[in-house]
């Protein structure tokens, strides 16, 4: 008599576990697709609204120079080199800074210096681009037009330092603005990897004799360089399509200038800088051009950075098959 009852309780549960699944599946599923969506449908506005310059300047666009408004002559190349040494600059500056910090706050500072190190660095990135704009336009650019001249007298027969400018507005500026703007993107999730690898494999290595170094160098980077490789293509990519930011500081100069040191443009830059005041068709369509070439050069690092990240893997689990 007992046992009937209890099959339904069963049986009713069960029935409510599937439920549940199938609407956790259900959202979840939804939520994949409506980012394909939002991803197409990006592609084919962006395309769509471009395809009078396209048909116009075809492939050459992308190796073209000129920016001519009068003379309705446009083209990326400039604006291409200018966002990748720019933010390629601000990478290679802001992730040894920012895997630095992240080795401290996770394996040497104290939780008291942690504990106020750690949320100050994380403020970095609630900073708004325009403020970072105005910061460097008021602090970063009469610095860089002092230091100018030193620089120039020491390493002035490099290319890279060329002759000396006279306003300060570069894209050298404009790197180390992004610098500090990607610096808390590779700086927290970095530390949030290095705090994930197990204590026991740590304790281990230390126990073998290994140096604190040994730890960092031989298990710590390691078990995490995956991680910490996405972390930085998350940080390029927000350089990539930083903006406001750089309309303060770069110059808009549309010349591709081995000159660090020299007035540049980027992509976003020019997007925003232009947008709302454009003049003909084919300028705006143009400007979608540039915003299609963006995404383009977006997609393609984080594709990159997907190749990079699975052959760590691989090599990783090699390792271990091996030592097995």
């Amino acid at each position: 008599m007992v046992t009937g009852p209890r099959r339904t309780v069963v049986r009713s549960a069960s029935g409510a576990g599937q439920l549940g699944d199938r609407v956790l599946f259900g959202l979840c599923a939804a939520a994949g697709l409506l980012v394909a969506f939002v991803l197409v449908e990006i592609i084919y506005q962006l395309i769509s609204n471009s395809s009078t310059s396209i048909s116009r300047f075809g492939l050459g666009f992308l190796v073209h120079q000129s920016w001519n408004v009068h003379l309705t002559e446009f083209g990326a190349a400039a604006l291409i080199y200018g966002t990748l040494v720019s933010s390629l600059m601000a990478l290679a500056i802001a992730g040894p800074l920012g895997i630095s910090i992240a080795i401290y706050l996770s394996m040497l500072a104290s939780p008291r210096v942690r504990s106020v190190v750690g949320p100050l660095v994380e403020m970095l990135a609630a900073v708004p681009s325009i403020i970072y704009g105005f910061w460097g336009l008021i602090v970063l650019v009469p610095f860089i037009h002092n230091i100018e001249p030193g620089l120039h007298s020491v390493l002035g027969w490099i290319p890279l330092f060329g002759p000396p400018q006279t306003t300060g507005l570069s894209l050298f500026t404009g790197a180390l603005v992004l610098t500090f703007m990607i610096l808390p993107i590779i700086a927290s999730l970095s530390r949030d990897l290095f705090l994930t690898v197990p204590g026991e494999l740590k304790e281990g290595a230390a126990a073998l004799g290994s140096t604190q170094w040994e730890v960092i160098r031989g298990v710590v980077l390691p078990s995490t360089i995956s991680g910490v490789t996405a972390a930085m293509v998350l940080a390029l990519g927000r350089a990539l399509g930083e903006a406001i930011a750089l309309s303060f500081i770069v110059g808009d100069v549309t010349k591709i200038n081995v000159n660090l040191f020299a007035p540049g443009a980027t992509l976003a830059e020019r997007i925003a800088n232009q947008f709302l005041g454009v003049s003909t068709n084919l300028q705006l369509a143009s400007l979608w051009y540039l915003g299609l070439v963006l995404l383009v050069i977006g997609l393609l690092t984080s594709l990159t950075a997907r190749l990079i990240a699975r052959r760590f893997d691989v090599e990783r689990s090699m390792a271990k098959a091996v030592m097995a």
